[in-house]
C-alpha cells in the first residue's frame, strides 16, 4: 500500500511540477521572451509619443524693424 501512495505523489508531484512557472524551462523562457519584446516595444513607443507631444517648439524673436531685410524706417 505504500509504494501505491507513494507512486500516486510523484505521478501527482510531476504534474504539478509540469504546469509549474519555475519547473518548465520551455513555457517559461517563451514567457520571459514575450515579456521582454513587450516591454521593449512599450518603450520605444512610449518614448517616441514623449518626444511627439514634447518636442522643440521654436520661439518667435522680436527682431528691431530696422534690421530686417527690407528695413523700415521711421
Amino acid at each position: 500500500m505504500a509504494t501505491s501512495s507513494q507512486h500516486e505523489y510523484q505521478e501527482e508531484l510531476k504534474k504539478v511540477q509540469d504546469r509549474d512557472f519555475a519547473h518548465n524551462w520551455v513555457s517559461s523562457s517563451a514567457f520571459l521572451f514575450y515579456l521582454q519584446v513587450f516591454c521593449v516595444v512599450a518603450l520605444v513607443l512610449g518614448g517616441c509619443y514623449a518626444l511627439y507631444t514634447k518636442r522643440f517648439n521654436k520661439p518667435e524673436p522680436t527682431v528691431q524693424e530696422s534690421t530686417l531685410y527690407t528695413p523700415k524706417y521711421k
